[in-house]
């Protein structure tokens, strides 16, 4: 198997669609565009939404890119060998042009001859079928033609971006990372890593649940890079790769952790710059907030085991790379600003909640009007009260 860089892998994936006639488009930042619900861009598809909908795209059918994703619905994951809060996506997309068989193809190919992933090391996942759709025979037949094996699965293989609009089947590809030959199948054994999902969306769905076709079908992939290069590199865990090094190089000297807290330090700070690198700042609401959340779990975590500790501690490198790789602009200095400047507020705000939890009013369990109270004259939130008083806030 290729022991190939990051950056040698994202340069391999784009230039092999790019010989298949896609035009690469630039990745958004985790911003999206005004008047959009959602917060931050939460998969490599979301930026593209309107020419999945239909409206022609100024560059063609056939689409490539690296896009940078923000989640945290997965936050309590962070630690384990495969979440990171910010992590990147390589996509590809068939807008009304090949269909499931020619992408599954793709994939296989470049994986097995691209990146030198032995094919006994592979297992796919397929849709079933559920009451209102039959199963995905043509990806079902194509993996039977490539030799891999394949589950069929139904609520695992079905995508759809809400309870109505553009959905359809997706078949998703794992790799085996266990030590011993692979064993079971992907929903029966956790060492089997999904890597690569390619979504199928050949319907729209109504609001009585009821399918249509969709007059141009289109193809949507999006393959993890933080968890391909972990593959491809040996590792047993996405911060033990490249992307890693300046994290792993300095974190654990300064900050003596057991791993996952380690693993979560790094992770929500690597975040944070990211964050603050697309313009973002700590606030009470909407994207400020979600940063402020990042930021005081690091601190909260870090000062479990030394109140002493501090942001400013940090060295400059693994900012500096983080920016870098990002494609961001930014001064260091600035971004540690930023840093430092929520870990004052933070202990300010920690100083103040623990006079105000020391009243008697507060020294027995506390009801919901107590919690109301702290927060709207106090500004103490719920989980901060909740951690002071057992000892872990934030």
């Amino acid at each position: 198997m290729s022991t190939m860089n990051t950056e040698h892998v994202v340069r391999t994936f784009v230039e092999y669609f790019e010989d298949r006639g896609h035009r690469r488009i630039t990745g958004s930042s985790l911003l999206p565009p005004p008047g959009d619900p959602v917060l931050f861009t939460t998969s490599g598809m979301h930026p593209l939404t309107p020419y999945l909908e239909g409206r022609p795209h100024p560059l063609g059918r056939r689409l490539v890119n690296v896009q940078r994703c923000l989640r945290t619905t997965d936050l309590e994951e962070v630690g384990d060998d495969t979440h990171l809060t910010v992590f990147e996506m390589l996509g590809t997309w068939s807008l009304g042009d090949y269909g499931s068989s020619q992408s599954l193809g793709w994939g296989h190919d470049l994986l097995v001859n691209g990146f030198g992933i032995d094919q006994g090391l592979l297992y796919a996942t397929v849709f079933g079928d559920d009451e209102h759709s039959g199963p995905d025979t043509e990806s079902l037949r194509t993996w039977e033609e490539l030799g891999v094996p394949v589950e069929l699965t139904t609520e695992e293989n079905w995508w759809s971006n809400g309870p109505t609009g553009p959905c359809g089947p997706d078949s998703e590809i794992f790799i085996w990372t266990g030590d011993t030959p692979p064993r079971s199948t992907p929903t029966g054994d956790e060492r089997w890593v999904e890597v690569w999902n390619h979504v199928m969306m050949r319907y729209r769905r109504r609001g009585d649940g009821t399918l249509d076709l969709l007059p141009r079908p289109n193809v949507d992939t999006g393959l993890g890079l933080e968890r391909l290069v972990a593959v491809l590199q040996g590792k047993g865990s996405v911060f033990e790769t490249d992307l890693f090094e300046p994290w792993r190089g300095s974190a654990p000297s300064l900050w003596q952790l057991e791993e996952r807290s380690l693993r979560l330090v790094c992770d929500h700070l690597r975040s944070s710059i990211v964050v603050i690198g697309d313009g973002v700042l700590p606030s009470n609401t909407g994207r400020g907030y979600v940063l402020r959340r990042l930021i005081r779990r690091v601190l909260t975590t870090l000062w479990r085991v030394d109140p002493s500790r501090t942001l400013g501690d940090l060295p400059e490198e693994p900012v500096r790379h983080t920016l870098d790789h990002f494609g961001q602009p930014g001064h260091t200095g600035s971004v540690r600003d930023v840093l430092l400047d929520e870990e004052r507020r933070f202990t300010r705000l920690l100083e103040r909640g623990r006079r105000v939890l020391s009243r008697p009013r507060y020294s027995g369990p506390l009801t919901e009007d107590d919690y109301s109270h702290l927060h709207d004259t106090h500004g103490l939130p719920r989980d901060l009260v909740r951690g002071l008083r057992g000892g872990t806030p934030g």
